[in-house]
């Protein structure tokens, strides 16, 4: 009986944490993100763009949980302290750049380098950059956020919940 007991309770385990939603991030070290108290959306190349609706519900819920940490949009000309851009993936595994010459901010920019990473399916990766530099300093990434076969509300549940966590710490604390 305890054998099946311990078998259960392992298929359990395991069947909540393919469920479950995973979040990651990495940041720069060196970084100052007590500085960093505005920003504007930047646009990065994307292989398989997503959506209008798409794109400013997710816009939308990283506007709200950025204005939650402290930071404010700058719309328009108007200079910030970061440039931020989010690629997501809601079909199969696809590969992006990070700020390539598809990062769009106005005439007159383009990006240096293209760097090619893979996103898998469903996932929401969010980068920031040092405007200065057009250095990467922060990135996060959510897995099992944007299903196109859930309705409108458990989309929005997920993407909420995956925003939440991927900013919950943030700014990172940096030890000098």
């Amino acid at each position: 009986m305890s054998k099946f007991l311990l078998l259960c309770t392992f298929l359990l385990l395991m069947a909540s944490s393919v469920l479950s939603q995973d979040v990651d991030y990495s940041f720069d070290k060196t970084a100052d993100f007590s500085k960093f108290k505005t920003y504007k959306w930047i646009t990065l190349q994307n292989e398989s763009p997503i959506d209008k609706l798409t794109d400013e519900q997710i816009k939308a819920t990283l506007d709200a949980a950025f204005s939650q940490k402290g930071l404010r949009k700058v719309e328009g000309d108007g200079s910030a302290d970061l440039l931020i851009g989010y690629q997501s993936n809601e079909g199969v595994e696809r590969r992006f750049a990070q700020l390539s010459s598809g990062y769009t901010m106005g005439p007159g920019w383009s990006a240096g380098t293209e760097e090619k990473s893979v996103i898998y399916q469903g996932q929401l990766a969010v980068d920031m950059y040092d405007p200065a530099s057009h250095k990467l300093i922060w990135r996060g990434v959510a897995s099992k956020t944007l299903d196109p076969n859930a309705s409108p509300k458990k989309r929005q549940k997920n993407l909420n919940k995956a925003v939440t966590n991927l900013t919950k710490n943030y700014p990172p604390q940096t030890t000098k």
